[in-house]
């Protein structure tokens, strides 16, 4: 008989009241709880990935916005749905400050024989030609000075696509740069029309705020911004919810 198989009877440690034996048994422990497991997932990026189908309407309308748009970049089958320019009353104060004070100078060029004999000046100090050409200088340089805060302000312009929002931002003469958000990053798009002359000329300021850093864009004096804010919030709304994106044509 092999001793190995032998089972060992327990043996009983004491008997109860009524006789019957009690026996003594290790204490059990629960088994520990299994560790949770990191589940590591891989995704694949297909080495071809499958192209766009683009209907002939939205290649169009691409092909058209590359035409009339050619700085911008616009990715395979976006385009324009509307352009945003800045109200022409933020010019206002600017050139009629430049106007005023070339005003002023040609005036002091056409009557300086007057000025000049109430300044008791000399006949060389008089002389038309002493004064025509600081005069001519000054005006050169105003004009040049509208000129450049023209182009810098009508520069600034706002394009809504069907993909995205994009800002070109002129800075200087020849500082510019370009800002684009996608339409499902945006999370929140307002405008703003802060006094008197802003209601009546009809313009304001327009905010975008962005998901995850939380980035705001601006863009000012904005003409009717009502209407292109309801145009933009109809375009985010459709592009995060696969529909297609309305266009003003």
């Amino acid at each position: 008989m092999n001793p190995e198989n032998k089972t060992e009877t327990p043996q009983p440690v004491a008997y109860d009241a009524q006789g019957r034996p009690l026996y003594a048994h290790p204490p059990t422990t629960a088994p520990p709880a299994p560790e949770p497991s990191h589940q590591v997932v891989h995704m694949t990026r297909m080495a071809e990935p499958v192209e766009q189908i683009i209907s002939p309407e939205t290649q169009l309308k691409h092909e058209r916005s590359v035409r009339l748009y050619p700085f911008l970049n616009l990715s395979q089958g976006e385009y324009v749905i509307r352009e945003v320019r800045r109200h022409p009353i933020g010019l206002f104060l600017p050139l009629a400050i430049g106007v005023i004070l070339m005003a002023l100078a040609v005036t002091i060029l056409f009557n300086f024989d007057i000025i000049a004999e109430s300044l008791s000046l000399s006949e060389s100090a008089a002389s038309f030609w002493t004064i025509f050409f600081p005069i001519l200088l000054f005006c050169i340089l105003i004009g040049l000075g509208m000129y450049v805060i023209y182009y810098v302000y009508i520069n600034n312009k706002f394009f809504l696509t069907n993909e995205s929002v994009i800002q070109e931002i002129q800075v200087s003469l020849f500082s510019r740069r370009e800002q684009t958000v996608s339409l499902a990053n945006i999370e929140d798009a307002s405008y703003r029309q802060e006094n008197l002359i802003q209601t009546l000329f009809n313009y304001g300021s327009i905010r975008l705020s962005t998901e995850g850093d939380e980035t705001t864009y601006r863009f000012t004096y904005v003409a009717n911004p009502k209407h292109h804010i309801a145009t933009l919030n109809n375009a985010v709304e459709a592009f995060k919810n696969g529909r297609p994106v309305p266009s003003d044509d």
